[in-house]
């Protein structure tokens, strides 16, 4: 009965040691990544603050990544001007379910103001769940890429817009560059993925938005093109 209680004892021990070590780690590595980030916005002239923002989701209704679940914030979040494009970047968390059934989500972001008034559209990797739809008759937008339609899943309320947007060298350019999901507002985009980022993965998605923009067609950007103040 002793043995017993003293290897239960030792469980016990083992597994706070384990719980304080894993915490200790994980204090390390945010605190880690939160000097590389910071690093990297004054490398951009950007201003970073680490507060939690819970009332940033209400800034951007009409992203969809920021309106899931509940107890949403934003933190780490990275605010200025790159090439001449208004920025902001940063985490992002929300919470599904409650309880036992509780689910912490993190994610990381940027948001670009456009050159540009925008249409709604949605262009995410394509998953099984996707594919299930297909079949119930749920459809996507499909292109004359079979490649590009059955890696991408593309959504608009305006398929030529979608189109103008998406022509074959776009098409091409979103195949070769990292993936990301992109969402567009009358005035931002979304680029995002659903994982927490590195540095690198900022610096990937700030070129891949520069490049999306430049492959805009020149009759979009005139008939889309902003009044002048």
């Amino acid at each position: 009965m002793a043995d017993n209680s003293i290897t239960q004892g030792l469980i016990f021990a083992a597994a706070m040691v384990f719980a304080a070590a894993t915490f200790i780690i994980g204090l390390y590595q945010s605190g880690k990544r939160r000097k590389e980030l910071t690093l990297w916005a004054f490398g951009k002239g950007l201003n970073i603050s680490i507060s939690k923002d819970d009332s940033f989701d209400s800034k951007y209704l009409n992203f969809d990544c920021l309106q899931k679940g509940h107890s949403r914030y934003a933190s780490n979040i990275m605010s200025g001007a790159i090439e001449n494009r208004l920025f902001t970047g940063g985490d992002f968390h929300y919470t599904t379910g409650s309880g036992k059934n509780r689910t912490d989500h993190y994610f990381s972001f940027i948001i670009v103001k456009s050159p540009i008034w925008l249409k709604p559209l949605f262009i995410r990797p394509e998953n099984f769940l996707d594919k299930i739809a297909e079949l119930a008759g749920f459809n996507d937008i499909d292109f004359e890429s079979s490649e590009f339609s059955k890696k991408f899943y593309v959504k608009s309320t305006d398929k030529k817009w979608a189109y103008d947007i998406i022509h074959p060298r776009m098409m091409e350019y979103l195949l070769k560059s990292p993936v990301f999901s992109i969402q567009f507002d009358t005035l931002s985009v979304i680029i995002y993925r659903d994982r927490i980022f590195s540095t690198a993965d900022f610096e990937d998605s700030v070129k891949f938005v520069n490049g999306f923009f430049e492959l805009i067609p020149e009759y979009v950007l005139q008939s889309q093109k902003l009044n002048p103040v």
